[in-house]
């Protein structure tokens, strides 16, 4: 018997988030178990994404409706001093260990870790840029 996962609060990254919006997705069956029950907070960095990839595939309605509601059931988290300095220590630490999060095109991607370390909860994610950052606790579905 192994033993029971935590069931604390995540932070779900764009990838996981925004699977179940994506007819037929293997991804969302995969997380739903990680996710299920538990508080869900995302970046704002994330409903960024999210809107953009909305407008430039020009969803109908109905789905930014799906949408809409998706992102009104989570707690976002918006930017502020403090997660500016996570941000900014962040990229300074991935730089110093020559990991990918320092590069400057990636920024999206280091505001949602970010917000997962500075609140102390784990990022869920199934976006591998995320293993071996400082400081982050990561989740992610196990392997099919």
């Amino acid at each position: 018997m192994s033993p029971a996962s935590p069931r604390g609060p995540i932070v779900i990254d764009t990838d996981v988030f925004s699977a179940d919006l994506v007819p037929s997705s293997r991804l969302a069956a995969r997380y739903e178990p990680v996710i299920t029950g538990r508080p869900a907070l995302v970046s704002f960095q994330t409903v960024t994404e999210l809107r953009y990839g909305a407008i430039r595939r020009g969803w109908g309605a109905a789905r930014l409706l799906k949408l809409d509601t998706k992102i009104r059931l989570a707690e976002v988290v918006h930017t502020g001093p403090e997660l500016v300095l996570v941000c900014a220590q962040l990229r300074a630490d991935c730089e110093a260990i020559g990991h990918a999060l320092g590069q400057r095109e990636l920024n999206a991607d280091r505001w949602i870790a970010a917000t997962a370390i500075r609140l102390g909860v784990p990022l869920v994610s199934n976006d591998a840029i995320f293993r071996g950052v400082p400081g982050i606790g990561l989740e992610a579905a196990p392997a099919s």
